[in-house]
């Protein structure tokens, strides 16, 4: 049987900090969504003038970067480059800015992140991963 690792309260909030800390760097108002590896919500955080929104989006985009096994940045260019069938796919906001937390070769846990431009959102989700680098 393989074992995995599974993040700890502590590792939440290192990366929520470590987006945060990204984010505000850029003054940027996102929400910064953490998720375990089956697309469950550990630890959320939306930062002020965040749009209400935006909480919801992020953790959409953690969800589906944690289940997908891969940046939601993918999903987002398959259907722009013309594979539209897949937004009838049971998944929601199917953007850029949901990355997975990658250890040992397993997806353990992802990032999702709303609230600016898409490249934006991928830098701040990026950041927060590199917290537990």
């Amino acid at each position: 049987m393989q074992s995995k690792a599974v993040l700890e309260l502590k590792d939440v909030n290192a990366i929520l900090d470590a987006a945060q800390s990204e984010a505000e760097a850029n003054q940027w108002a996102v929400t910064v969504a953490v998720a375990d590896d089956g697309g469950h919500l550990l630890g959320l955080r939306r930062m002020d003038g965040a749009p209400p929104f935006s909480a919801g989006v992020a953790t959409e985009k953690a969800r589906n970067a944690a289940i997908g096994r891969k940046e939601t940045q993918a999903f987002e260019e398959m259907i722009n480059n013309g594979r539209i069938a897949f937004t009838t796919a049971p998944m929601q906001a199917l953007l850029s800015g949901g990355v997975p937390v990658i250890q040992d070769g397993q997806v353990i846990a992802s990032v999702g992140v709303s609230g600016v431009k898409p490249d934006q959102d991928v830098q701040v989700a990026k950041a927060g991963v590199a917290a537990l680098a």
